[in-house]
């Protein structure tokens, strides 16, 4: 496990006592550290649920399960497929079937629910990885940390071409599912769903007997979008009760450093859909044309996305001048946290020069007026969406497009500046606008992007700054900044 500390800052000198160039640095500088700690952890596809004692876990490839407290501070529970571990003890055996059968030595990204009866059930995939060649199961706990015991397999894809399926139909991987990436959740009248998929022939939807967590029908079930192995994957599925739908956010690209991996989302009134993008776009549409792969042209086109590779750039004067921009974000999950009101994406990321490597990242979440998530520009530090005033936005901005490419090259920061008199000027030319507590509008001749100011902790910068985070729904893009000067 590594730390890193980053400072919260207290000014301690007065503009007053600056002059010339020396102010605007300390301006742009922490003045007064006081330390404060992340404990970062590796955990790919993260898919989070609350413990029994208040604890978040999340579960995610490889066997990887990490718990917190306070979404900052993270612990490993077990790293690494091996026996005489606490999650799946006795794994090697216990596992076997799954192991012989996708021709795999690892897990891929599972799920974990509390059923009704106060049982843990796992959702465990296992996948050749350079086919669709997969299988998803069940293992069961009295606990959320295990030990949990298997169950057995449910469905299986990536049959050759002399086998069938379990409707007795032969397998087709354009056109039919890779059995990975479960997320199983309860919808408001209680029913339970399943959503799976990634690539291959899409994502599908299946319902499950609320009790035991298995299964209604047999068979894949029905499909909510993909087709000729768009890169489209990790469905993760979250209802909000003010706005009244569900939310599901998907994974487009590939997960590598250089895949550009992006997060994106759609929305539906029902748990099995249709979804539909910010745009009005019917999800099922979105597939790759007769005889195609990875179409990315294509599956770009669909999804709201909220967010790809970035980097706040460096500026003179700051903290952090060797900072590393975030690469292919992905594969989250969601928390409602109840006695906050607080909602947050949890995903892995890859970093700048840094190959492979990755770390989990938590960022609060917010829904605009239009009812569409945006997601705060920096993790989260137990920061809380305040009342502001129009002045205290006023001011020189790092501002991030992340357009609507899959691309594995990182937005980079531009300068824009939020005038006095609410018009833009900069990176951007147009007029600004706070109502409400904290809901912001930026309008340009092309867009009108819709959604929040917020006080964050800057973690290369060492400093407090105002950020914005905005969605123009027509275009399905979103705008981030990320103020220069530090605040109080």
């Amino acid at each position: 496990m590594k730390r890193k500390k980053i400072a919260i800052v207290f000014a301690a000198m007065s503009l007053m006592l600056m002059t010339g160039c020396g102010a605007q640095k300390e301006k742009l500088k922490a003045d007064t550290p006081v330390e404060k700690e992340f404990s970062e952890v590796s955990v790919h596809d993260p898919s989070i649920i609350e413990g029994e004692d208040g604890s978040y876990y999340i579960f995610g490839s490889h066997l990887a399960v990490a718990k917190t407290e306070d979404l900052m501070n993270w612990t490993y529970v077990n790293q690494g497929v091996k026996n005489n571990n606490t999650v799946i003890p006795n794994v090697l055996k216990e596992m076997k079937e799954a192991f012989e059968w996708s021709q795999s030595n690892t897990f891929w990204a599972p799920d974990v629910i509390k059923l009704n009866d106060g049982s843990y059930k796992l959702y465990y995939c296992n996948c050749k990885g350079d086919s669709p060649l997969s299988c998803l199961g069940t293992a069961v706990s009295d606990s959320v940390e295990g030990p949990y015991s298997n169950e057995g397999i449910m469905l299986k894809s990536g049959m050759s071409a002399s086998e069938k399926d379990e409707d007795g139909n032969l397998y087709q991987a354009t056109t039919d599912p890779n059995v990975v990436d479960p997320v199983v959740f309860y919808d408001k009248e209680g029913k339970l769903w399943m959503i799976y998929g990634s690539y291959s022939g899409g994502i599908f939807v299946k319902e499950m007997d609320a009790e035991s967590g298995m299964p209604l029908e047999s068979g894949y079930g029905e499909k909510l979008l993909g087709g000729n192995h768009l890169r489209i994957e990790a469905p993760y599925v979250i209802y909000n009760e003010e706005t009244g739908y569900y939310y599901m956010f998907l994974s487009f690209g590939g997960l590598d450093s250089d895949g550009g991996y992006n997060i994106r989302v759609c929305r539906s009134e029902n748990p099995n859909g249709p979804y539909v993008d910010s745009m009005g776009q019917d999800m099922k549409d979105c597939k790759g044309p007769a005889g195609s792969a990875f179409s990315d042209a294509t599956a770009e086109q669909y999804g709201t996305k909220l967010m790809g590779g970035y980097k706040f750039t460096w500026k003179e004067g700051e903290e952090g001048e060797d900072r590393k921009g975030y690469l292919s974000p992905g594969h989250n999950s969601c928390l409602y946290q109840e006695e906050t009101g607080k909602y947050f994406i949890i995903y892995h990321t890859r970093f700048e020069n840094s190959g492979e490597t990755h770390e989990v990242r938590v960022h609060q979440m917010f829904f605009n007026e239009e009812g569409w998530p945006v997601i705060a520009p920096y993790r989260y530090t137990e920061e809380s969406a305040e009342k502001l005033e129009s002045k205290q936005l006023v001011g020189t901005y790092k501002y991030i497009n992340h357009g609507r490419d899959i691309s594995p090259d990182m937005k980079e920061s531009e300068e824009l500046v939020l005038n006095k008199n609410n018009t833009i000027s900069g990176a951007l030319e147009g007029t600004w606008e706070l109502s409400g507590d904290y809901n912001i509008t930026i309008k340009t001749d092309e867009a009108e992007y819709k959604g929040i100011a917020l006080k964050q902790w800057d973690e290369d910068g060492k400093k407090y700054v105002m950020t914005f985070t905005a969605l123009d729904s027509k275009s399905g893009v979103v705008i981030w900044g990320s103020g220069l000067n530090a605040i109080d």
